[in-house]
């Protein structure tokens, strides 16, 4: 491919990408914010899916220190969202789980996130939104990988 057109494409995936995420972000704070920032309402939605997580695993799919997710967390517990519990054999570890106010809020919110979104995808016909999420999920395993790289895990 020639360095022009590379460079375009380039330029163009960095504005796109930004206004995506900057305007996807908005309207997704606009129908959670008076409950939860963005990466709260991640978090919750993880941990409802996986049951019990650890702050170390939190940490890897946001790809943050473990100290920002300490603060996350102790947020959350602060609003009763979320419970801690110890390991009986290793106190160092510790398992977070949805509080039942935790699963409720999460489901409210998922509620309005999906019915944005679906309404965003609706737009799209079936081939077009597949090809959307092929190219999207390949782009977030290629993501993944230099991550992967960077931190000479492979």
């Amino acid at each position: 491919m020639q360095k022009e057109r590379l460079d375009e494409l380039v330029k163009r995936y960095f504005e796109v990408s930004f206004m995506v995420h900057r305007r996807g972000e908005s309207l997704i704070h606009q129908q959670i914010s008076e409950h939860l920032t963005h990466d709260q309402h991640f978090v919750l939605n993880y941990i409802h899916k996986k049951q019990t997580v650890t702050s170390s695993e939190l940490a890897e799919m946001l790809n943050v220190k473990k100290s920002a997710i300490t603060a996350l967390i102790n947020r959350l517990e602060e609003k009763g969202l979320i419970e801690r519990e110890r390991q009986h054999n290793d106190r160092r570890v510790v398992h977070l789980s949805l509080s039942s106010k935790g699963r409720q809020l999460s489901e409210e919110c998922d509620q309005k996130v999906n019915e944005l979104v679906a309404d965003l995808i609706t737009r799209f016909n079936d081939q077009e939104i597949s090809q959307f999420m092929q190219t999207y999920e390949k782009i977030a395993l290629f993501l993944d990988e230099a991550l992967r790289k960077e931190k000479g895990v492979e």
